[in-house]
């Protein structure tokens, strides 16, 4: 226990050294701290119209402007910060547990087992997210699920091919046939001795594929298809200020901002946990 504990802070001291990895930790802590406290951080209820006060400029008051009802931007924006997060974070999550469980059972089970599961991922990943997106939308109706069963559909099978190569790897590895040997079943070869060896690489997956999850959620909420009005969404936001780019800006870069600027956060921070897992750079550092 006190091993994992000291591994995982050498991790996250090797993030905080380098510059653009602690740049990227902060944009994402506080992503999520906006997220965790959205509601009492927002100054105004995203959904409060205020006619007389509609395409107002950005100011003390609003700090990002109105939008064509008086709704808050900057209130609409946070609050959508948790639609984003929760969407991401919710749906990589379940992703990674999905895809760890399918890899390692194909990876170390029977050849047929594995053959039918492969099928199974190329098939699903040979849609395009977009219309496996419009298709879904089509069947079950647009909505915070919709975007969740589509992330799902679309990184599963992506998580679980990775994981599947690396058990094959290991399981003809020295200590794993050890282990074997001794009589381990094969729940405690793949929860001791793989699946550390993975967790790894799809932490850094995971990092990169956050702002992709956003991205998505935020496209097809603009296009009307994620989540329904009057919940804010930056899709959303982008949407309202979209016919009023012209005159007043200020909407649609409250809503594009935040895009930008998380996946420059999720990114970095993908960028230095791959440089804290490779070993031949650990080495340097010794």
């Amino acid at each position: 226990m006190s091993a994992a504990v000291s591994e995982r802070g050498a991790v996250v001291g090797r993030i905080a050294a380098d510059p653009m990895g602690l740049a990227g930790l902060l944009i994402v802590a506080l992503f999520v701290f906006t997220a965790l406290f959205a509601t009492w951080l927002a100054p105004y209820p995203p959904a409060q119209i205020a006619i007389d006060a509609r395409l107002e400029p950005p100011t003390w008051a609003h700090l990002m402007g109105t939008d064509q009802l008086g709704r808050d931007v900057f209130s609409r924006v946070i609050i959508g910060t948790r639609i984003a997060m929760e969407v991401a974070l919710f749906s990589v999550a379940v992703s990674i547990v999905g895809g760890a469980v399918l890899g390692l059972l194909a990876g170390y089970g029977p050849r047929r087992l594995d053959g039918v599961l492969l099928l199974v991922f190329d098939a699903v990943r040979s849609f395009p997210t977009i219309m496996l997106g419009l298709a879904l939308v089509t069947v079950l109706g647009p909505g915070f699920e919709t975007i969740i069963l589509v992330v799902l559909l679309t990184f599963i099978p992506g998580y679980a091919r990775i994981v599947r190569a690396q058990t094959m790897s290991l399981k003809h590895t020295d200590f794993v046939l050890a282990e074997r040997t001794l009589g381990a079943g094969m729940a405690r070869v793949l929860a001791v001795h793989v699946l550390p060896n993975v967790i790894g690489p799809l932490l850094i997956l995971a990092s990169m594929d956050i702002p992709v999850v956003i991205t998505v959620e935020s496209g097809m909420s603009f296009l009307g298809l994620g989540v329904r009005p009057p919940t804010p969404s930056w899709g959303t936001i982008l949407n309202d200020g979209y016919a009023y780019i012209r005159n007043t800006p200020w909407v649609i870069l409250g809503g594009g901002l935040p895009i930008i600027v998380g996946t420059i956060g999720f990114t970095l921070l993908g960028e230095a946990l791959r440089d804290a897992f490779d070993p031949k750079l650990q080495g340097r550092d010794g």
